[in-house]
């Protein structure tokens, strides 16, 4: 009936077609510049998690709280360098924009006393949450880069995500504004 060709060719196709899909979904997974390979990311239209997180303001905030706005959560750590650079790039964001819906929130992923003391040096406007490397795994961060920004929007959804900082006002500009409800 068959003959061990024809068997062998079946099974070389079977495991090409197998091997095909594997790699259609392995490659069509979201990829983040700056992201190393195998990172397990959100995608675009997934909920955050409701994180409950203490606030350098002695109380506990649900990620839920800023339902309703577009928000930039921003994972950042004091020792690291990016993180410190582009805080002032997100403070200005924060402030020119609240008018339109718009908050930033920090999430330190830190120890919450080195959190403090650098604050105290680089005050900002928004509010810091603090958190852990759980904190990065739930908001998709699987690899721990930092920083690491997630856009969502009013309805809780990820619209978008950064993972490496922002090096310019325009260039966090532009990663806003296409989001808001009233741009100006």
């Amino acid at each position: 009936m068959f003959s061990r060709s024809n068997l062998l060719i079946i099974a070389i196709a079977i495991a090409g077609a197998l091997l095909g899909l594997w790699a259609g979904s392995y490659f069509n997974r979201p990829h983040v510049a700056g992201m190393p390979a195998g990172a397990g990311v959100l995608a675009p239209g997934d909920a955050l998690a409701d994180l409950q997180l203490p606030g350098t303001d002695g109380t506990t905030h649900r990620l839920g709280d800023w339902h309703g706005k577009l928000v930039l959560v921003n994972f950042w750590a004091t020792w690291c360098g990016p993180c410190r650079e582009e805080m002032p790039l997100l403070d200005a964001a924060s402030k020119h924009y609240a008018n339109h819906g718009f908050d930033v929130v920090g999430v330190a992923i830190d120890d919450p006393d080195a959190i403090t003391d650098f604050l105290k040096s680089m005050p900002v406007g928004y509010p810091v949450l603090i958190g852990g490397d759980d904190t990065l795994k739930a908001a998709g961060d699987d690899a721990g880069v930092l920083p690491y920004s997630l856009l969502i929007g009013p309805d809780g959804k990820m619209i978008t995500l950064r993972a490496g900082s922002f090096t310019s006002a325009d260039s966090l500009a532009a990663w806003i504004e296409p989001h808001l409800r009233n741009p100006g």
